[in-house]
């Protein structure tokens, strides 16, 4: 019986299971193959050892990736955090929530490539919607996206906004699993909305926000589309992200493997920020069993 139980078992998993190895782990690993190795994607392979990584971190264009991928990211996850937050907050008790978590969520579920071609309209510096609207308030609107100093911050905002459908649903569900006795207990005690803010809800959200957390770092660090729809890496590569540092090694020049040595760097990068969140969660996230 157990023997057939365990059969069972191993069948629903199998779907996963093979998924996994066949679409993330033999990927990996040939990536992690081939960053050892000289190849124009159609030829025969040549194995050179080192040879990939040391280019990589003897090129300009690999640290201006680095640096700008570095830069969105502090620039999109405390504010993704924030908004979604309060927006999930301000919704957690209002009639018709279900209504407005769909409106919020409508843009996750929309083509990236449509979003990109909406924001370069309305981030255009000549005849682009924001500009308009600032306009009506006497400000001068920047050239957003052919400015050096705007173009990354106007990826960000619109990476904000993108994402904070989905943020927000999840702090919505963590909100909601938050058990109504520890409020009633506050009140009684006489706690203020701020304090039951502090000490309840964001001690309690704090697993949420947790891995909200990680997910956005695994997300900024993989940024490509919106610097490939609206900018293409522009202007004077302000906007060249890390992944589009990898695409345009692979596809564009036809470097495999100095390709395959940026994206297993990437890897390395993302794995270490993450080991780092898990290290540090034991000093601020807080479980409601303890």
């Amino acid at each position: 019986m157990r023997g057939r139980q365990n059969l069972w078992g191993y069948a629903f998993l199998a779907p996963q299971l093979i998924g996994l190895i066949l679409f993330s782990l033999i990927p990996v690993l040939f990536t992690l193959t081939l960053s050892f190795m000289k190849w124009d994607g159609f030829g025969a392979k040549e194995f050179i050892g080192l040879a990939n990584y040391i280019d990589q971190f003897q090129d300009p264009d690999f640290w201006k990736a680095l640096g700008n991928t570095a830069y969105y990211t502090i620039l999109v996850i405390p504010a993704s955090i924030a908004l979604s937050l309060s927006v999930a907050v301000a919704l957690n008790k209002i009639k018709g929530k279900n209504f407005y978590r769909l409106f919020y969520f409508m843009p996750v579920v929309t083509s990236s490539v449509s979003i990109g071609i909406i924001w370069m309209w309305i981030l255009n510096g000549d005849f682009g919607i924001l500009n308009q609207v600032l306009a009506n308030f006497g400000i001068q609107g920047p050239m957003w996206l052919t400015d050096t100093n705007w173009v990354m911050p106007s990826i960000a905002i619109l990476s904000i906004w993108w994402g904070l459908g989905h943020n927000m649903v999840i702090f919505l569900a963590g909100l909601q699993g938050i058990s109504k006795s520890y409020y009633e207990a506050a009140e009684i005690d006489g706690a203020t909305k701020w304090q039951k803010l502090r000490h309840i809800t964001l001690p309690l959200l704090s697993p949420t926000t947790f891995f909200i957390a990680i997910m956005a770092v695994i997300s900024s660090f993989q940024v490509f589309d919106q610097a490939y729809v609206m900018t293409s890496g522009g202007p004077a590569k302000s906007s060249y992200t890390f992944v589009y540092h990898i695409y345009e090694a692979a596809f564009v020049d036809f470097k495999m493997g100095i390709s395959s040595a940026a994206a297993m760097v990437l890897f390395v990068i993302i794995l270490v920020f993450t080991l780092i969140q898990f290290k540090m969660s034991k000093r601020w996230v807080h479980y409601e069993d303890q």
